[in-house]
């Protein structure tokens, strides 16, 4: 017997779990509103019998998911490309950073140095 305790799983673990779990009631809470816009359209048209309105409903939620679907795989891919392109950026405002502090560094060294030969020449 190992006590009662068992191990703790590692925190990336958690974090995919919780994703996952983010994941799937996002899809149902998709799926949910989906049914209940097609339940709505459905009462609209009362003349519909009940195997008519089960396959409208069933149509219609195909065709949201797939909407959302594909909005969703657009978000993905213009995310990406935004993060190349800020990425990008970041890395080019680094660089002009680094390149004026070095500059600044070499001016204020130079400025050192010559003021220590001038104090070093005028104290001798």
């Amino acid at each position: 017997m190992t006590g009662g305790r068992r191990p703790r799983p590692p925190v990336g673990d958690a974090a995919t779990i919780a994703t996952q779990a983010e994941g799937f009631l996002r899809a149902q809470a998709y799926y949910e509103e989906a049914r209940a816009e097609a339940r709505t359209l459905c009462d609209r048209m009362p003349w519909m019998t009940t195997a008519q309105a089960e396959d409208f409903t069933r149509h219609y939620v195909d065709h949201r998911i797939t909407l959302v679907r594909a909005m969703l795989s657009a978000t993905v891919t213009r995310t990406g490309e935004l993060r190349q392109e800020y990425e990008g950026r970041y890395l080019q405002l680094r660089r002009a950073l680094l390149r004026r502090h070095a500059g600044w560094a070499s001016v204020a060294l130079a400025s050192a140095t010559g003021l220590h030969a001038l104090a070093w020449i005028w104290l001798r």
